[in-house]
């Protein structure tokens, strides 16, 4: 029997429907193994690179820095796809190892356009992030050794430090005398040179706490913030100008003062780093505390024609992210800009989720008026607002004035006024139009006798209010949006390529301790860094602080407390002095007292034989570490022995005398008028600084660039560093000042009384014999060669030598004083 057409389609339905029904790709059966073969090694249970897991159906849905793996019902849109053919800019996976074949790919992309069907499963386990790595651990507070030899210890510092050395057999040094350490401890607390009295005072000083109170008297000094806001500013980036090669002035000073301020009143380091990171956002903010948030404005900005601002900002964005992470944790989350971290369990996500927490700022001028200016402001803003209440009621009362001279004007002035004044005056009054009626208005507002004298007073009132705010003082501050920005991964740094959006938060690797969960936006990103729990904050601080006493950390690489990093020395010094660090408030000058209060510290810096080949890097300590001084306090101290050194405490940045020529080779002619008077005489800590040709002695003595935060300045020895000491024009002048000085102080006439004062302005000690000898050999030398040329002499001598010296006299002793300022001991704490 021949079948119907009937059941022939019945027939064909059937089959059809069989056919599709075997052509569902079966997850389990056919996906899942591919996936095992290519991609869990880089994307499974133990690895998850990039942020993205296959092995969960839901986990890979969800995507990782590059977004959602693949579209449901969508090949061509899927990253997987993209990702194992090797579409468009998107690198062929797997990475290294043969690719998938083209039946393996044609079987992925037939199960997206699918719908991706799978099996219901259960939620993929929630990885925590952890580490062995021994900065990542709770702070211990590890108990204090016994000495071997209590007479040395002075505190627990110093029992850490000999139960090292006595694993090594090492003893500790002697202790310096009491000049060396007068010396020692006004260069590293003030960062300036004792006076002869304050070095004669300490040592006739038989009291047992001699040392203690002068270590107080330097504490309490105000020259202490000073010399610590250097390292500090450092960290913070801190210049006065924009950068790149335009680099326009910018003024911030007021940030720099706020430093110096807030380390003189010692507060609590803590609240020092709440105020700088987000002072915006504290409930109730003073200006001072917003002033403090210039922290984060310290970022280069580019102010190219034709730049993407949005770029730029970016990139400050990323060097605030980078700043945070190495200032305050130690840490370099730089690396995982890109590409998850290489050494670090540190990743992409994490990366911008830091970054969304600093993400969300603009970045406002703040107008910080002296109270002179702000007293003149509101009374003149008032005499404006007299002049013009004034001005509006002669304006309202113009139109009978104007009708009266409309009827008297003479033909010669008619003839004087601008055309539109005399075709509107030929018109009929009431037929005037708009334009007409204006320039009339305007031609009779220029000899108003009403009018013109109050418009004058107005105009000048509005001078005098342009004068005044160009007066004001400002400086750079932060805001945060009411709006926040939305953060996105950047794929391989891109900001134009958005990956996957994140939110704001701390590494996954520091979530361990409590409150880490809760962090959202800069306050709390603040508050979070200076929690106790946090096991890095305060470790990476005292390593900083010991770092300038010692001239390298317990921990030697400072800036790197990750996996690649240093181990520390002495480990348990390092948790015990972090957990000091906390228990007495956060408080520096604490900090600085018990580390300059200790035996370690006191130690005589002269070299040992049996130290130079079992510890050629002093890391035990045996000896105290002798250390090329700062750039900034070089050039102090050489004011400070000459009396010259101005002691005036903040302000605007200045400009010291500096060779010509420095900015032929800049984009733009920077500002540089020799200071005078005082101003020429400041600490370097207040000289100008711009980035694109900073102060040139500063580079010369390894002074950092501005343009990313410095934890650690080098110190090198090169023959510019000796040529700018003796020939420099500050230089030059601190060495006659020091002449004149000596000659004029000096306790007798006699050429040893003034080597020996010379001396003891310069190293506070009195010169050994053989010292004494070879420099009146040399000033008799110099004497010599000036009296025989009288020029010369004329040239190098001070103009304001003291009454009854000859040049040739005065020249002798300013070539001695060169010397003096150029011998090592004078740049170097011993």
């Amino acid at each position: 029997m021949r079948p119907t057409l009937l059941s022939l389609s019945f027939v064909l339905s059937v089959f059809a429907t069989k056919a599709v029904a075997a052509d569902v790709v079966d997850y389990r059966r056919e996906i899942q193994p591919i996936l095992a073969k290519h991609c869990y090694e880089c994307h499974g249970t133990d690895e998850q690179e990039s942020g993205l897991r296959l092995d969960y159906v839901s986990a890979a849905k969800e995507g990782g820095n590059s977004g959602p793996a693949f579209v449901p019902g969508k090949s061509s849109a899927s990253l997987l796809i993209a990702a194992v053919t090797g579409g468009g800019d998107v690198t062929r996976m797997p990475d290294g190892r043969p690719p998938l074949s083209a039946a393996e790919i044609e079987k992925l992309k037939l199960w997206i356009d699918q719908g991706a069907p799978a099996p219901a499963e259960e939620a993929p386990p929630v990885t925590i992030a952890t580490s062995t790595h021994w900065a990542f651990q709770p702070l211990a507070r590890p108990a204090v050794p016994s000495p071997s030899r209590p007479d040395w210890v002075r505190n627990p510092i110093d029992a850490f430090i000999l139960a090292r050395l006595d694993q090594e057999k090492l003893p500790p040094s002697p202790k310096a005398d009491r000049p060396t350490l007068a010396r020692r401890l006004s260069l590293d607390l003030i960062g300036l040179l004792p006076e002869p009295a304050e070095v004669d005072a300490f040592v006739g000083d038989t009291a047992a706490d001699a040392y203690e109170r002068l270590v107080d008297r330097l504490l309490d000094s105000p020259r202490y913030g000073e010399k610590w806001a250097r390292y500090w500013l450092d960290q913070a980036r801190y210049a006065d100008s924009n950068g790149y090669t335009i680099d326009s002035g910018r003024s911030i000073w007021k940030y720099r003062d706020w430093v110096i301020e807030a380390l003189n009143r010692d507060l609590p380091f803590d609240q020092f780093t709440i105020a700088q990171l987000a002072g915006d956002m504290l409930p109730g903010a003073t200006t001072e505390q917003v002033i403090a948030t210039g922290f984060h404005r310290n970022t280069l900005r580019n102010e190219e024609g034709g730049t993407d601002a949005e770029q730029f900002r970016v990139e400050s964005v990323a060097d605030r992210v980078n700043t945070t992470a190495t200032v305050f944790l130690g840490l370099t989350i730089g690396c995982a800009r890109c590409h998850d971290h290489k050494y670090d369990p540190l990743t992409q996500r994490d990366y911008y989720r830091f970054f969304a927490l600093l993400n969300n700022a603009d970045e406002p001028t703040l107008a910080v008026p002296t109270m002179q200016q702000s007293r003149e402001q509101p009374a003149l803003l008032a005499d404006i607002a007299q002049v013009e209440k004034r001005l509006g009621e002669v304006e309202a009362n113009a139109g009978t004035r104007q009708q009266e001279w409309e009827r008297t004007l003479a033909a010669a002035a008619r003839e004087a006024l601008p055309e539109p004044a005399r075709q509107a005056l030929a018109a009929i009054a009431g037929e005037r139009t708009e334009p007409q009626k204006k320039a009339l208005a305007e031609a009779f507002r220029q000899i108003d006798p009403e009018f013109v004298p109050l418009l004058a007073v107005l105009n000048d009132l509005k001078e005098r209010k342009k004068q005044l705010a160009a007066r004001i003082t400002t400086t750079l501050v932060m805001k945060e949006r009411p709006q926040p920005r939305e953060t996105y991964v950047h794929l391989r740094g891109d900001f134009l390529r958005q990956g996957a959006k994140v939110t704001p938060g701390v590494p996954a690797v520091l979530q361990t301790f409590a409150g880490a969960e809760a962090v959202h936006n800069r306050l709390e990103l603040a508050r979070w860094l200076v929690d106790a729990r946090n096991p890095l904050m305060s470790r990476v601080t005292v390593n900083r602080v010991w770092q300038q006493y010692f001239g390298r950390g317990l921990v030697d690489t400072d800036n790197d407390f990750g996996t690649q990093g240093s181990p520390p020395t002495h480990p348990e010094l390092l948790d015990w002095l972090a957990g000091q660090f906390i228990d007495h408030g956060w408080s520096l000058k604490a900090l600085h007292r018990l580390i300059v209060t200790s035996a370690a510290y006191r130690q005589s810096s002269a070299q040992r034989a049996d130290v130079a080949e079992r510890d050629p890097a002093n890391k035990l300590l045996a000896r105290m570490s002798r250390l090329r001084l700062d750039a900034e306090t070089i050039r102090d101290l050489a004011l400070a022995a000459s009396g010259l050194l101005s002691g005036e405490l903040g302000g605007p940045g200045v400009y010291p005398p500096q060779p010509p020529g420095i900015y032929r080779f800049t984009q733009q002619a920077k500002f540089w008028k020799e200071s005078t008077g005082d101003d020429r005489y400041r600490r370097g800590l207040y000289i100008y600084f711009w980035r694109s040709s900073p102060y040139p002695f500063l580079m010369t003595f390894d002074a950092p660039d501005a343009n990313t935060a410095c934890t650690r300045r080098p110190r090198s020895n090169t023959p510019l560093q000796a040529l700018t000491l003796a020939n420099d024009r500050v230089f030059m002048e601190a060495a006659q000042s020091l002449a004149a000085r000596v000659l004029a102080e000096s306790p007798s006439p006699g050429d040893d009384e003034r080597v020996r004062c010379l001396f003891r302005f310069c190293f506070a000690r009195q010169p050994a014999a053989s010292e004494m000898t070879g420099l009146t050999d040399f000033l008799n030398r110099q004497r010599a060669a000036f009296a025989a040329a009288p020029a010369a002499a004329e040239k190098v001598a001070m103009s304001n030598r003291p009454a009854g010296t000859s040049p040739t006299e005065a020249a002798a002793w300013t070539a001695l004083a060169r010397v003096a300022i150029n011998l090592d001991e004078f740049i170097t704490r011993e």
